[in-house]
Formats: structure tokens, C-alpha cells, sequence
């Protein structure tokens, strides 16, 4: 099941595509539904990342070396977070790219007023996050993520293969039948690298602001606006 790479498609043969896919690739293992992704969109397929961790971009990098990673820099990013990100583009057979707002987080301040992400964090994640990852996939017909179902219950449905109807593209997670143990052993024995603070009580990492360590018991994105009923940033639902 492969097209040709670059080929331009419409967005019903993708989303025909994608559905079919998620359906055949449904027990694929993570490398293989990379490779399928890479040969079937070739240069318009990319991987984005928010250097939690580089599981997927080196999985990537096995299936399509030098293929896109693109990383959103919001501007409120951990230290961790963007030293990650240099690590991967120094070591990685990958194609680092930065994606950043429209507007820096002074211009955004004089704009909205401070702290736009505790009075409105919604609308601060649209500005820092959603907004640029559309601009940033404007020329690619596919984007791998590192959804995994057990992350939360609202990730819990998350096809290894599916359509992206807001941006109306494929969008492939090829690890989301994966636990956090199977993550652990691919790093352990890929040697990947990891963002320091999920050695530090954080077990996801988003911007520095709206993230806080886990308790015991909690499950991964519970550290992600805690107090708040928001779940998610935009770029997954």
C-alpha cells in the first residue's frame, strides 16, 4: 500500500488514504508504519516533536534518514526542553526545524497583557502553538506525532494512522499502542535521548508555565494545566 512520493493528492484521497491505513497498520510495529509513512509521502512527510523525548524522531530517522523534525518553540520552554532539541539536531540523522510565533512573548505581552497563559490559556496556546504548527505543515501531506493511548483518556482512541480533519492531512502516531515501559526499553536500548526532567518528577513536559510535576498515582498529563479542565493545547483535538 504505497503511492507515489511527492505525488499531489486531494484531500479525499488522503483522508481515504489515512482510513485505510489506520485499519491495515492497526498491529504494525512502530518502525514499519514510519517506513510506510516515508515511502508513501516521501518529502511531505514530517515528525514533529516537543523533545519530551526523541523516540519518534529516531524511529524517524531509521525509517527516512535526514527526515523533517519540526519543533515548536513557543518561547516558554524549559531549558531542558531546548537543549533537547540542539541535542537531537547535533547527534540525529534528522532535519531540525524551529517553528516560532508570529509575535515574541514581549510583543504578546503588549498585545494581550502578561501571563496570557493564566487568564487565557486557550487562546495562548492558539498564538504560540496552533497557529504556528499550521503555517509550519503547510507543505506536508503527512505529520507523525508521539500520541500514545495510555497517556491520558482522552488519547485513549488515538489510531496509529488517522485524519487530521483541522489541517486535513494524515496524521501518523506510530508508537500510540505503546506503554510507558516499551518506551523505557527503547531508549534503554537505542541509547535515545530524553528531556532531563522526566528524571525530575515531570512525566510530560509542555511549556514552563503550564507544567508541574506528577504525584504518585496521577496519570502523565495530569502535570499539564492542573486545576484547569484543560486537557489539550490544540494540535491534537
Amino acid at each position: 500500500m504505497t503511492a507515489t512520493q511527492g505525488a499531489a493528492r486531494s484531500a479525499e484521497e488522503l483522508k481515504t488514504l489515512a482510513e485505510r491505513a489506520g485499519r491495515e497498520l492497526e498491529e504494525a510495529s512502530a518502525l514499519h508504519i514510519l517506513r510506510w509513512a516515508a515511502e508513501t509521502f516521501g518529502p511531505r512527510f514530517c515528525v514533529t516533536s516537543s523533545m519530551e523525548d526523541a523516540v519518534v524522531a529516531h524511529l524517524a530517522s531509521r525509517a527516512r534518514p535526514g527526515v523533517d523534525v519540526v519543533f515548536l518553540d513557543t518561547g516558554y520552554h524549559f531549558p531542558e526542553t531546548i537543549g533537547t532539541r540542539d541535542a537531537v539536531a547535533a547527534v540525529m540523522d534528522v532535519n531540525l526545524i524551529t517553528l516560532t510565533p508570529r509575535r515574541s512573548v514581549a510583543e504578546q505581552d503588549a498585545e494581550h497583557g502578561p501571563k496570557l497563559h493564566d487568564r487565557d490559556p486557550d487562546l495562548c496556546c492558539a498564538l504560540r502553538k496552533v497557529r504556528p504548527l499550521e503555517e509550519g505543515l503547510a507543505g506536508y501531506d503527512a505529520w507523525a506525532t508521539g500520541l500514545r493511548r495510555d497517556e491520558s483518556p482522552t488519547r485513549a482512541n488515538t489510531p496509529v494512522v488517522g485524519w487530521d480533519a483541522k489541517r486535513q492531512k494524515v496524521k501518523v502516531s506510530p508508537i500510540a499502542r505503546w506503554t510507558q515501559d516499551d518506551v523505557d526499553a527503547y531508549v534503554a536500548e537505542h541509547g535515545v535521548l530524553t528531556n532531563p526532567l522526566l528524571m525530575d518528577g515531570y512525566a510530560s513536559v509542555g511549556c514552563a508555565p503550564c507544567t508541574r510535576r506528577v504525584l504518585q498515582g496521577e496519570d502523565a498529563r495530569a502535570g499539564r494545566w492542573a486545576g484547569r479542565a484543560k486537557t489539550e493545547c490544540g494540535l491534537h483535538g
